[in-house]
């Protein structure tokens, strides 16, 4: 019973302290250490693993994927990839929509961030499809969900946090491989419902601006889609860790931005610089405050208590998937994804594991589950920067964004039930 009332006592001082506005990694972290103490443990065992979980060497590439974000989106990047995916695909019956979701694709791929896609690319799109006849509320969800091509796309560094919070023996170079299927695979499914709903809204098409413009779009892009390959190749190749690769495409991103397309200033790198130390030490201290809160739901046999109830319930495998993905689905409306992945890793990674999944591929379940809760009520990131560009409410975005709802609910169910989507390309990396 002593041990029940302290899982309790856990749970319950987690949820006060974000209920009267604490932020998530502190609230993990006192939580915790009021437990140790209602224990009678002593307390620096508690701290001894929060500063192990921030010492992990893979977390120095965050710092430098977050710089190359934001490098990449002040130096008017997300402009050249907007025009491209507009020659590529604007002739389509409201071809703006379907550029909106290519040209996420494109830019999630070097920035790493969906918040960073939806600063970037909403601030282009949504005022140019509003001024071409399209409704808000279109142009905003259309632009909210693509952006979470971000976070699958690689490189992303919530995927080096899950390498973490798994307890680092996930390779990053085969979550990062990973994430290239079902990325476009989502892209795919939401370029399909922002198409039906063009059509069914009577928006235009675009005019083809012929292959010699895109041609010349393409050679404008390259120098910025290069920084993705730089990264990701350096990381495969074997001649660099994923921190140094991390470092080389910031140092990259710096001179395509600075140099070749000459749009960086001085204030841009300045307050460049200054977004990623703000984002670095957010998530830093988030991960130390998620180690100690884990290790305790470690001691509690969490894990094991879920596998009974689910077990409980059924003991067949898909069921059991599904239903982890509707949990899944469930605390991303409640909280930031950094702080979920950490939390729920240990705790549903054993699980599904048992059940016969691939770590590999929950990490690509888990991606795109948490990503959806940046897109909802109440706590959803992506869809407040989005209505605060669109200047629309909350409220009206969300009555109409259902089509996008299930595109994505759509891409997650073929991922889960089809492991061949998230695993060939990692398959090939031990082949």
């Amino acid at each position: 019973m002593e041990v029940e009332f302290g899982l309790l006592l856990l749970f319950a001082l987690f949820a006060v302290f974000m209920a009267i506005g604490i932020p998530v990694a502190f609230s993990l972290a006192m939580s915790a250490i009021a437990v140790m103490f209602y224990e009678g443990n002593p307390s620096w065992l508690l701290f001894q693993r929060m500063t192990d979980g921030m010492k992990i060497f893979s977390l120095l590439a965050i710092p430098f994927f977050i710089l190359a974000g934001e490098l990449m989106l002040r130096g008017n990047i997300a402009q050249r990839l907007v025009d491209l995916a507009t020659a590529i695909v604007g002739w389509m019956r409201g071809g703006l929509g379907v550029v909106n979701v290519f040209a996420s694709m494109l830019f999630g791929g070097i920035s790493g961030s969906a918040v960073a896609d939806t600063s970037a690319l909403g601030s282009i799109l949504i005022p140019v499809m509003k001024k071409s006849g399209y409704d808000t509320d279109y142009a905003v969800n259309v632009t909210i969900t693509s952006s979470i091509a971000g976070i699958l796309i690689p490189p992303s560094h919530n995927m080096i946090i899950y390498s973490v919070a798994a307890g680092g023996g996930i390779s990053i170079a085969k979550l990062f491989f990973a994430g290239v299927f079902p990325g476009v695979l989502m892209c795919v499914c939401l370029a399909g419902a922002a198409y039906l709903v063009a059509v069914r809204r009577g928006y235009r098409a675009e005019t083809f601006p012929g292959m010699r413009a895109v041609l010349a779009y393409a050679a404008a892009s390259i120098p910025g889609l290069l920084t993705a390959v730089i990264i990701i190749g350096g990381v495969l190749s074997g001649v660099c860790t994923v921190t140094e690769s991390a470092a080389l495409g910031a140092i990259y991103a710096l001179v395509v931005t600075a140099v070749l397309y000459r749009d960086l200033t001085w204030k841009d790198f300045v307050e460049s610089l200054k977004a990623s130390v703000r984002t670095t030490g957010m998530v830093m201290i988030l991960v130390g405050g998620a180690q100690g809160f884990s290790w305790l739901l470690t001691i509690y046999s969490v894990p094991e208590m879920i596998i009974s109830g689910l077990t409980a319930i059924s003991e067949n495998r898909f069921v059991i998937y599904f239903l982890i993905n509707i949990i899944l689905l469930i605390l991303g409306t409640m909280m930031d994804m950094a702080g979920l992945i950490l939390i729920c890793t240990p705790i549903f990674l054993p699980v599904m594991v048992q059940f016969g999944m691939d770590p590999i591929q929950f990490g690509m379940i888990m991606m795109l589950n948490l990503g959806v809760g940046l897109c909802t009520p109440p706590v959803g990131t992506l869809l407040f920067v989005g209505c605060s560009i669109g200047r629309i409410s909350m409220e009206e975005t969300v009555k109409t964004i259902w089509p996008f709802y299930a595109a994505i609910f759509v891409a997650l169910m073929l991922l889960t039930y089809i492991p061949a989507i998230s695993m060939t390309l990692p398959r090939l990396l031990d082949g």
